[in-house]
């Protein structure tokens, strides 16, 4: 699946045709010039710089938080379901990534690896750019695992795990296999319907962005049920 930054990026342009007409030719420049005053006065008074002080701080605190410490991403497609569904929101959480290790079930949000770049762009027809999208899976195995999945169920160092966030039992088979030093293999709630580490391999840990936390839109889906 891939993952998006939570935004209105894709938001249409109301009026594609270019056809609203925005030169002012009704004598209204008068306007224009009294209000380009009334902006320059705010900009030199203290109020003015004031608010521009308060507004440039609150800036810098909010990409701060963004780029260090938590930010929020949106969910396009089911490869997650049941715990995400399309058009959840959820914050994402980038500190403890770099001090505590990655356990099984949990939920993270990754760039893709290269073998996955390479697989969507050879066999899906996916372009470079949107298979360097972010992706959400659900750890299985971490490094010194052993894996399996066979009759629908995952095995891992041969015992059969108890998934109830699963929407249904794998179709596949996959593996044995052993998680290599450094990585962790990662596959989605929906197992039949997710391009995942069954499909393109290991996930290097260090392309790890962050942990799933909490789901925060919409409201009656609040909550972190499912992401351990």
């Amino acid at each position: 699946m891939f993952l998006r930054s939570a935004g209105n990026g894709g938001m249409d342009d109301p009026n594609p045709g270019g056809m609203n007409n925005w030169n002012d030719n009704n004598g209204n420049g008068g306007d224009d010039e009294n209000f380009l005053d009334v902006l320059k006065a705010w900009l030199k008074s203290d109020e003015g710089k004031e608010d521009i002080q308060t507004y440039t701080i609150s800036l810098c605190v909010a990409l701060l938080l963004r780029f260090t410490i938590i930010e929020p991403r949106y969910i396009p497609s089911l490869s997650m379901y049941p715990t995400f569904d399309v058009g959840d929101q959820l914050a994402v959480e980038k500190v403890t990534k770099r001090i505590r290790p990655f356990n099984r079930n949990e939920v993270v949000v990754f760039n893709p690896p290269d073998t996955f770049r390479q697989i969507v762009s050879s066999n899906y027809g996916i372009d470079a750019k949107k298979s360097k999208e972010a992706l959400i899976k659900r750890i299985v195995a971490v490094e010194g695992d052993q894996v399996l999945i066979k009759q629908g169920k995952l095995y891992v160092n041969g015992q059969k795990q108890d998934e109830p966030f699963t929407a249904e039992d794998a179709q596949y088979e996959f593996g044995p296999v052993t998680v290599p030093p450094g990585d962790v293999l990662v596959l989605g709630d929906n197992r039949n319907h997710s391009l995942d580490g069954h499909i393109w391999g290991f996930l290097p840990k260090e392309n790890v962005i962050g942990r799933a936390v909490f789901i925060y839109w919409p409201p009656w889906r609040v909550g972190n049920d499912g992401m351990y």
